[in-house]
């Protein structure tokens, strides 16, 4: 009954959370954000995934919101932000940069700083750049921290796929075909077993006018989750996650293409850090198991709110 009780009250929070948006300017051009809830608790600054990705599924994140803000915005050249057209703003430094500029604007002194995905990616590369200063907790949520760790998982997983799915992709990838209709059918497998096993959310209208941009994704990961060959092809954080010396949550879902394998290693890796394992859960948290999601986040949370 709990994570039935946790999902109704997430659905509370959402229908009575109090939201504003707006805009601020970063380096390359304007980012919208949005900003739910009120309070004089520690607020939550979220990064989503991607590249190229949108802060919607950050909607879930609502009931988090009871006595703080919790801040999400889409990064530029994504969602309802700025799309410039100069492909030389897509790389990790200048995200970094928008982050900061971000902060900044807000007047978000002291965070609880949370990224998914390619977000973790961010908020990691952020932190390990500018310091601590203010960052009371740090999320890594299902985190790409490493490329060649993420191929080598990808690897594993593919190997758990039928024959037949197998052999597609690696046809079309040596044959540089990966916009096939095959491939594409082959990957949805893939997409179904280790990046999100729920059904599609309905079409939510706070949503409607916020589209990912692909363009960002193939320039700075590549054609597929498991298939790199972008910018970001040789990224990795690993030699310096020692250095991270705060508060650390990582979180992985229990069938996640960021493997709890994975993110155990990164924990020994990181001093004193925490892992919370989503169980049923694939890529997708905040959807494939939104109860057991936020129920580790606010507990994180609650527990260091006025340690820092």
């Amino acid at each position: 009954m709990r994570p039935i009780l946790l999902l109704l009250l997430a659905l509370a929070g959402l229908a009575s959370a109090q939201s504003r948006e707006g805009f601020v300017q970063v380096p390359g051009g304007p980012v919208w954000y949005r900003i739910t809830g009120e309070g004089k608790g520690t607020p939550v600054l979220a990064l989503h995934g991607g590249p190229g990705g949108t802060s919607c599924g950050f909607l879930a994140l609502a009931p988090l919101a009871q006595g703080r803000r919790v801040i999400a915005y889409d990064q530029l050249g994504s969602g309802r932000s700025g799309r410039p057209a100069d492909p030389t703003l897509w790389q990790v430094e200048r995200f970094v940069e928008e982050l900061h500029a971000v902060r900044k604007k807000l007047g978000l002194r002291r965070v609880h700083l949370l990224g998914h995905s390619w977000g973790a990616s961010l908020a990691a590369a952020y932190v390990l750049s500018k310091g601590t200063q203010g960052i009371v907790t740090l999320t890594l949520a299902s985190p790409l921290l490493s490329t060649p760790d993420w191929i080598r998982d990808a690897e594993e997983l593919k190997r758990q796929l039928p024959a037949e799915v197998q052999a597609t992709l690696r046809q079309h990838e040596t044959a540089g075909t990966t916009n096939h209709p095959d491939y594409r059918r082959a990957e949805a497998e893939y997409t179904r077993r280790f990046v999100r096993r729920s059904a599609p959310a309905l079409p939510n209208p706070a949503c409607a006018e916020s589209i990912r941009n692909n363009h960002i994704y193939e320039t700075m990961w590549g054609p597929t989750e498991f298939y790199a060959t972008g910018t970001l092809r040789s990224f990795d954080l690993t030699p310096r996650l020692a250095s991270l010396r705060l508060p650390v949550l990582l979180m992985t879902g229990e069938f996640d293409e960021a493997r709890p394998e994975t993110a155990a290693r990164y924990q020994k890796l990181i001093p004193g850090a925490r892992l919370a394992v989503i169980p049923g859960a694939a890529h997708a948290l905040f959807s494939d198991n939104p109860g057991r999601t936020l129920e580790a986040l606010g507990e994180f949370f609650g527990a260091h709110d006025r340690q820092r």
